[in-house]
């Protein structure tokens, strides 16, 4: 049996015949064992997973280190000998069988849908439940929080009234403190994986996941199949500049505020977590419509936060549910969404945990945070139950409609003459019944087992050899000074050659760089770098009303005047006159952890033609805590030249790994975000200019 292609030689038929006495002979075992025979599945058909080397090995003993010890193959011993390391296994096979594109590097992007079966090489069938240190803390939904040293944000407003609150981000008191990673456990959560992590666990839930649709959904319908226009023609993509929150695409509000979810938004859950767990029926009662749509109306007014204090949870949930059903495509994607279905409809109950951690691997980074962000809350709700009876099939029963879009696919996907049957019946088909129970089915059980989903599967922290080497950590000062050379250096040469090299390349004008679009007021571009990580280099440049030296200081010693995300910062230890161990920590969108910034800064004003120039970059220091996520900052770089009376250019130039993002969120969003971060800066000028106006008038 060729195993790659699924094709039969020789014996064979002897081998069909035997596997279907078998199958005919011991139906009870076939269906209670722990690993389904391909022979016993529907219509007896075969799958070329069934000849994968090793599938019984995964099914007995569940662990990757085990094939070895078994010499099935002899062509594949090389291969088998590096088993335990994933990023050897996928990156030689989808070398072989996949083709090459252009690419940022090898371990680039890929997309979510095999050309071919040839792209699938095995099968996994183990379902090890990694037991949740989210679950061990113990604490309760009536537990008091955890103090804070960063002061909440109160919001203003008396009764129903809706005003416009500050600008400050959410903090973890949206949550409860139970919902907070632990640090032993940080290494386990999606979001703490390096960007080369996080592009080998899509490859490898890519291949788990496939393998399993084939294996157990029916021959028509297995593998993704999403729809493909029947003309193709050049569509115009909307900029959404006169919508704020309803209707606006996730990657959008990413851009816009940094977080894929609207401020307005995240405040309408924190308000429900905080004030309305007890009341019964939510999410299941109905709002009265011209409040629902007074609160709308004020979310597009107020994007970045309103008071709900005192209104009517039942209209701030079903606001909720409508924020949601308006999107421009499902929370699952439109890519995905059947996927998610199929799952539910044909894959055992036993081995669903681990095909659905694989299809939210396999989302858009944005949704996969709006997705974690949403189960979260849901979990609280579903946690009072006494309280307000809603169990998770109950809210699943409510919010399925609005996260799957049910009807609006059935829609787009039927033909005119298949709805007007359907409405000359008066009633949906098994087809549409068998896909609302199992959207219904689906969101009780990811409601379940929030917990869980976000985590890497343990064979691949199993994988010391491969995949926990990519984790990219900073090194220290001492290893800083090797970077570029094999000589003996310190940290001084090091930072001193990053400068040289960033004023040739302002010299030179950037050659090479490729411009970028963006609806930023700020000229974007970037670089591609070979060594490393799969990350591109971006600039971005703007005009500021400010001379380079004042530039300077405020990059230095104000960050909070223009770092809307900032919780704290300080200086861990002053190396010179110049250079310094800073660190500072922003704040992510509850329930995702903290980022931590420790990085190593150096400075120079005495620059040609009155130009300033701020180096930093990421280093590993004892004296530093941990408090977050540690973000790796490869070069982060600000260059200030002077551009007239009291102007000067600032060009940003940057590369960092921010973790739990892929290859394609940093291609397509990132550069954004260091664009935005250059307008935050000049505005944080360009805002004073009225103060002073007024205060020399008095």
């Amino acid at each position: 049996v060729n195993w790659r292609t699924g094709s039969f030689h020789g014996h064979g038929h002897d081998h069909l015949r035997l596997c279907r006495e078998n199958s005919v002979d011991s139906p009870k075992e076939s269906n209670t064992g722990g690993r389904r025979s391909s022979c016993s599945s529907e219509g007896n058909r075969l799958s070329i997973y069934d000849n994968v080397p090793g599938s019984l090995l995964y099914s007995s003993t569940n662990d990757l280190a085990d094939l070895e010890n078994e010499d099935i193959f002899p062509e594949l011993d090389d291969i088998l000998y590096h088993v335990k390391g994933m990023q050897r296994i996928v990156n030689q096979w989808s070398e072989k069988f996949s083709d090459e594109g252009d690419s940022d590097s090898a371990l680039d992007s890929i997309s979510p849908c095999p050309s071919s079966p040839k792209q699938i090489h095995f099968d996994v069938d183990n379902d090890r439940r990694t037991p949740s240190d989210l679950d061990s803390t113990g604490n309760s939904l009536n537990e008091t929080e955890e103090p804070s040293g960063i002061q909440e944000r109160r919001d203003s407003g008396v009764g129903a009234s809706l005003t416009r609150t500050s600008g400050h981000r959410f903090r973890w008191h949206s949550f409860q403190s139970s919902h907070r990673p632990s640090l032993n456990c940080a290494s386990l959560q999606i979001n703490c994986q390096s960007v080369t992590q996080i592009n080998l666990l899509q490859k490898y839930s890519l291949l788990k996941l496939t393998a399993l649709l084939e294996k157990y959904t029916p021959s028509n319908k297995h593998g993704f199949s999403w729809a493909v226009p029947k003309f193709m023609k050049r569509i115009k993509v909307p900029d959404y500049k006169d919508r704020s929150v309803f209707g606006v695409p996730l990657p959008i509000n990413v851009r816009r505020t940094g977080q894929p979810l609207p401020q307005s938004i995240q405040q309408a859950m924190r308000y429900l977590r905080s004030h309305c767990l007890d009341q019964v029926g939510l999410f299941r009662k109905s709002g009265v419509k011209s409040r629902i749509q007074a609160l709308r109306q004020m979310n597009e007014n107020f994007p970045d936060g309103v008071s709900y204090e005192g209104q009517s949870a039942y209209d701030v949930a079903d606001m909720l549910k409508q924020y949601f059903r308006d999107l421009p495509e499902p929370l699952m994607t439109n890519k995905l969404s059947e996927t998610f279905l199929q799952i539910y409809q044909y894959i055992p109950k036993d081995q669903r945990l681990q095909a659905i951690k694989a299809a939210i691997m396999l989302l858009p980074d944005e949704n996969r945070e709006v997705l974690q962000t949403l189960l979260y809350f849901l979990s609280d709700v579903a946690a009072a139950v006494e309280e307000n009876q809603m169990t998770p099939t109950n809210l699943a029963v409510c919010l399925a409609p609005s996260l799957f879009h049910l009807n609006t696919l059935k829609r787009e996907n039927s033909s005119p003459r298949v709805m007007q049957r359907k409405h000359s019946l008066g009633k949906p088909d098994q087809k549409d019944l068998n896909e609302n129970l199992a959207a219904t089915q689906g969101l009780a059980h990811l409601i379940a087992e929030c917990k869980k989903l976000f985590q890497i599967p343990e064979e691949m922290s199993k994988c010391r050899n491969s995949y926990m080497e990519q984790d990219l950590r900073p090194v220290s000062l001492e290893e800083l000074g090797r970077k570029n050379s094999n000589e003996p250096s310190d940290y001084n040469s090091y930072l001193q050659q990053c400068i040289d090299s960033l004023l040739k390349e302002a010299k030179e004008k950037f050659r090479g760089w490729f411009s970028y679009s963006t609806s930023e007021p700020a000229d974007l571009a970037y670089k591609k770098v070979c060594e490393g990580p799969p990350l591109r280099l971006w600039k971005s440049t703007i005009e500021i009303p400010a001379l380079p030296e004042e530039v300077l200081s405020r990059l230095l010693k104000e960050q909070q005047l223009w770092d809307e995300d900032l919780l704290d910062s300080k200086v861990i230890e002053t190396l010179n006159s110049q250079t310094e161990i800073y660190q500072y920590i922003q704040n992510s969108m509850a329930p995702h952890p903290a980022r931590d910034y420790v990085v190593i800064r150096t400075w120079r004003t005495n620059l040609p033609k009155g130009a300033c120039v701020l180096l930093a970059t990421s280093v590993d220091h004892d004296q530093a805590p941990t408090a977050g996520v540690r973000v790796n900052v490869l070069i982060s770089a600000h260059l200030l030249e002077p551009s007239g009376t009291g102007k000067c250019k600032l060009t940003y130039v940057c590369r960092t790994d921010l973790r739990g993002h892929t290859p394609e969120w940093y291609n397509k969003v990132f550069g954004h975000l260091s664009a935005a971060e250059i307008v935050k800066i000049r505005d944080s000028f360009t805002n004073r200019l009225p103060e002073t106006k007024e205060v020399k008038s008095r």
